[in-house]
């Protein structure tokens, strides 16, 4: 999968970060990394093993340090620091910059920026919004929806009626995050899905065609993204096949991008409501995940159940 890459004027024009060097060739800059670089080896002189395709953020103490390196260091520090891989240099806390660093950005024609806020906050800003930007991410087939505040994502063949189902949880409260295609992406280690702007607040129903979720249901029954939390697939319904009825079965997920999901599946026939089916799910899920498992509570009545049986018919239970 080839890796994602931003300008550094997306970055500029998204933070409002106010320019001191470079013109708009120098704004064409890629971004591939999330993380930042505060250079203190560089300024101290040390360049081996410098990380040179990262951001580069001047705070407070890089700043206290510039001004008592000599002009010979400063020179050869920034000559390093503005190098063809690394993408800017932004100063925060509003900081005058250095004359020097000015010079041989602008000779360099490399992008400057100052921005007012604390380096740190600068810094979390920086990095979340990169996160977001260049995370890894695939397009899943499926209808993506809000119920009971955990994302479900429901799967399965074309024709099964995931947009039907999709309408009926609507209908009955939930949200509609995305319908027919789900652009998932790996954020730290959670997988967020969201619609192809294109296709946003939109589902398309077989022999209706294309609705407007917010128009028909207020704007409450869309949301924009959603963290993928469970899977749901579904399947015909096939009467030879030996389906899980207690639910001990050892537990299904699905990898996406790397991350293990857990995965339910449910067979669809005529006459199972899949809306009431779907929403039993997913609050049975919440009730496991904190720790109120059914399937288990029932495996231990059956335990006590043949115990209190075996007793009995060893004769150590008198009436």
């Amino acid at each position: 999968m080839e890796g994602k890459c931003v300008t550094v004027k997306e970055l500029a024009s998204y933070f409002q970060f106010e320019q001191l060097t470079g013109d708009e060739e120098s704004l064409r800059r890629v971004i591939k990394l999330t993380d930042t670089n505060r250079p203190g080896l560089e300024l101290a002189g040390y360049f081996n093993h410098s990380q040179s395709k990262r951001l580069v953020i001047l705070g407070d103490k890089e700043i206290a340090y510039i001004e008592t390196m000599s002009e010979k260091a400063q020179t050869a520090s920034f000559d390093f620091l503005t190098g063809e891989e690394t993408p800017a240099i932004i100063i925060t806390r509003g900081h005058q910059c250095p004359e020097i660093l000015r010079g041989i950005a602008l000779q360099k024609n490399f992008p400057l920026f100052r921005c007012e806020e604390k380096t740190n906050h600068a810094i979390v800003n920086i990095i979340s919004w990169l996160d977001e930007k260049l995370a890894r991410s695939v397009s899943v087939h499926g209808e993506l929806l809000m119920i009971y505040g955990t994302g479900v994502l429901i799967c399965g063949e074309s024709g099964m009626g995931k947009s039907e189902i999709a309408l009926e949880l609507i209908r009955r409260g939930h949200q509609l995050i995305a319908d027919d295609r789900v652009d998932c992406s790996r954020i730290h280690n959670q997988i967020v899905g969201t619609s192809p702007q294109l296709l946003e607040g939109m589902l398309e129903l077989r022999g209706v065609g294309v609705i407007n979720i917010s128009r028909m249901y207020g704007v409450g029954a869309v949301g924009r993204r959603a963290n993928v939390d469970i899977q749901i697939t579904l399947e015909p319904f096939d009467p030879r096949a030996n389906y899980d009825r207690v639910g001990i079965e050892e537990k299904q997920c699905v990898n996406i991008l790397d991350v293990e999901i857990p995965k339910i599946t449910i067979p669809v026939r005529e006459g199972r409501s899949m809306g009431v089916i779907i929403e039993s799910a997913v609050t049975n899920y919440l009730l496991a995940k904190n720790g109120l498992d059914s399937a288990k509570e029932f495996e231990q009545r059956v335990l006590e159940f043949i115990e209190k049986n075996k007793e009995e018919g060893d004769g150590t239970i008198s009436n």
